[in-house]
């Protein structure tokens, strides 16, 4: 495809000097835990990783965090730079990234009472809500200490050929908890008033500073906005950012929110560039550069808020798992053929809380680099998928992207299969740039499509084809129970495919996930607040005027017109085995709407008077409109039986081969593996 003449990004692609050395264009690639930094002998996959990245374009690069010493480990045996023979496998990674013409510095997080394990440390003896250890408190000498190892951490890291390191500052971990009130309640010289509260960071940036000379990058990452409460003022952050600066600071990278606050940051439902006016509040206060960050996806939105003027640089981690070669793609003005990170989550973060490598749920191969290659076939075949949702569309594109000769069959009339559903979920409008992504890739790579077009036996097997994949999909499960057939009810299909009318009263048999959409589908007009940054901060409570400290306002959700049953026969919390790094935010969005989430629900009968349940051994009738059936799904594997019985190389993928809820991540990690093989 040929490049866009009229697209171009002059604010995203022009270099930064920074005096002693320059950056190639102003994208930063955010710090992101792998998985593969706590293992020496994982470096030369992290090395690979990033070393596709800075080949890529990238302007900078930022390491996962690593500890400056034992009571920062996140977790037992985190990747550490403490000693001199931690610096030969980081070394494996400098190398990489300087071959291919990149830059990269480590980031030097020490978690304080955020860490999963027993060692931890604070500012005082407060535990965190989101971790199991009460962490002991730093002595006088111990602050002193921790001191000292971030500054020995920086100087193994410049002996380990990085060109610089990120201070990590934000987020909660340990000098955000020096910085507050809230965590730190001492009474020396490092706590009590503001500025002893800031000493703890000013001090670690100048001896810093003072240890690695003038020519190394150190980057600050300041909590802008922590989103908790009893929080830092604006006035005090001002302070800290000028301070810092003059420490000897190279750059100012924006923090949001700490990992307790209970307002997202992250999640696809936070509007792209959600936070870049924090950082706009910064500027004209340092003279440094500053980089904003959270939900910058597309190169539009990173030059838009450049141009604005709201920073220097953009900072993206989770686009760079999704598409390595975003900036090259951006440079080439073609942005169309860039693999838009959708922010699910659910390959990376949620992994990394699982203690799973990273990964990418619309690119398998991010963080596996050296073990799913993509290859030129040793011999073309003729491949037929059937099906063109993202289990189809990853087998056809990647098949094709070998060399084989590949038959995309639809009987829609539009690829996507079940995101065409996800994409009109509020929230969830990102999932169209996967399918807009997939659209270029069918083009580009010549897959021959034949939509609204039924793959019938007969045509599968006297077609030539040397392999059929499956990649049908699932049929909903049909609801087992009297009145099943009655005409309020109706299945999450009928919903969000089929556009049925909905009345105001609505039960939802099912708390999976589709349950959760559905019911999010119905509580929230469109367009939703997630394609509006002034709707969703007042959705959600994040105050503009920076008014209070935290950045915290009463929330102010939309109502919803609707009122809304979402039931699960399981007992216990519905949505308890959402996505961790994202489930909270779908049940805190419908407690917003006032849904009522019901677990333990027996499901007795369904007539002309609503749905017939027993909660806590008492009857009761839901007096509803409709009854949304979401109660899970069946493989589609209908051509499966008669395509093996004619002798047909048959193979299965996405939901047609497994159906526990509708795993995209799976789907398409499956898919592009089976077709890297075949």
């Amino acid at each position: 495809m040929n490049p866009d003449p009229a697209v171009s990004y002059p604010h995203l692609l022009a270099p930064l000097d920074l005096g002693f050395t320059t950056l190639r264009n102003r994208v930063l690639m955010g710090s992101m835990h792998t998985g593969l930094e706590d293992k020496a002998s994982d470096y030369d996959k992290l090395a690979a990783f990033f070393a596709e990245r800075a080949r890529g374009g990238v302007g900078l690069i930022v390491t996962g965090g690593i500890a400056p010493n034992l009571q920062g480990w996140l977790k037992p045996l985190s990747g550490t730079m403490s000693m001199p023979w931690h610096v030969g496998r980081h070394r494996k990674v400098t190398r990489a990234v300087h071959a291919e013409g990149g830059k990269i510095c480590m980031q030097i997080l020490h978690a304080g009472r955020y860490a999963y394990q027993p060692f931890s440390v604070a500012p005082s003896k407060i535990k965190s809500p989101i971790t199991p250890f009460t962490p002991r408190a730093l002595s006088s000498r111990g602050v002193e200490r921790s001191i000292d190892a971030f500054v020995r951490s920086a100087k193994l890291a410049r002996d380990a050929g990085y060109d610089g390191v990120e201070v990590m500052g934000s987020e909660g971990y340990l000098i955000n908890q020096f910085l507050t009130e809230r965590t730190n309640t001492r009474t020396d010289r490092w706590g009590g008033s503001a500025e002893n509260r800031m000493r703890f960071p000013i001090e670690i940036v100048r001896r810093t500073r003072e240890a690695v000379g003038k020519d190394f990058i150190i980057i600050y990452r300041l909590s802008m906005l922590d989103l908790v409460d009893n929080a830092q003022p604006w006035g005090d952050i001002v302070t800290l950012g000028k301070a810092i600066e003059a420490a000897g600071a190279t750059i100012i990278n924006t923090g949001i929110g700490w990992h307790e606050a209970r307002i997202p940051t992250i999640v696809t439902s936070v509007p792209r560039g959600a936070f870049s006016w924090v950082t706009r509040r910064m500027k004209g206060e340092v003279g440094i550069p500053l980089v904003t960050t959270n939900r910058i996806n597309m190169p539009d939105v990173a030059e838009r808020i450049l141009a604005d003027g709201d920073a220097d640089m953009v900072s993206m981690a989770r686009p760079l798992l999704a598409d390595p070669e975003w900036v090259n793609k951006a440079k080439a003005g073609r942005p169309a053929a860039i693999n838009t990170c959708i922010a699910c989550n659910q390959a990376c973060l949620d992994h990394v809380f699982e203690n799973r490598r990273a990964s990418c749920l619309v690119n398998p191969r991010a963080c596996h680099e050296t073990e799913l290659t993509i290859t030129p076939a040793a011999a073309m075949k003729r491949v037929a998928v059937v099906g063109a949702g993202p289990a189809g569309l990853a087998a056809a594109t990647t098949l094709a992207e070998r060399g084989h000769s590949v038959t995309l069959f639809d009987r829609a009339s539009e690829i996507g299969g079940q995101f065409n559903m996800a994409k009109r979920i509020p929230g969830k409008e990102e999932f169209s740039e996967t399918l807009r992504y997939f659209g270029h890739r069918l083009d580009e790579t010549g897959v021959e499509c034949r939509l609204g077009t039924d793959a019938t036996t007969d045509a599968l097997a006297d077609g030539g084809f040397d392999t059929v994949i499956l990649a049908t999909g699932v049929l909903p499960r049909p609801l087992d129970l009297p009145g099943a057939d009655h005409p309020k009810v109706l299945s999450y299909l009928d919903v969000l495919h089929g556009n049925a009318a909905v009345g105001p009263r609505v039960a939802i048999i099912g708390a999976g996930g589709i349950g959760f959409d559905v019911a999010e589908f119905l509580s929230e007009a469109a367009p939703s607040p997630s394609t509006d940054i002034a709707r969703w901060t007042k959705e959600w409570g994040v105050d503009m005027t920076m008014a209070t400290p935290g950045g915290l306002m009463p929330a102010q959700p939309e109502k919803s017109e609707r009122q809304i049953w979402l039931l699960q026969r399981t007992a216990g919390r519905p949505g308890a085995r959402l996505n961790k790094t994202s489930g909270w935010v779908h049940r805190a969005t419908l407690k917003n709407k006032k849904v009522t989430m019901v677990g333990g629900v027996g499901y007795d009968r369904i007539d002309d008077d609503g749905l017939h349940v027993t909660i806590d051994g008492k009857a009761q009738v839901l007096a509803v409109d409709n009854v949304i059936v979401c109660a899970g799904q069946e493989p589609n594997r209908q051509l499966h039986e008669a395509l093996v019985a004619r002798g047909v190389d048959v193979r299965l993928v996405g939901g047609a081969d497994a159906a526990a809820e509708l795993d995209a991540k799976r789907a398409i990690d499956k898919a592009t593996r089976l077709a890297a093989a075949l």
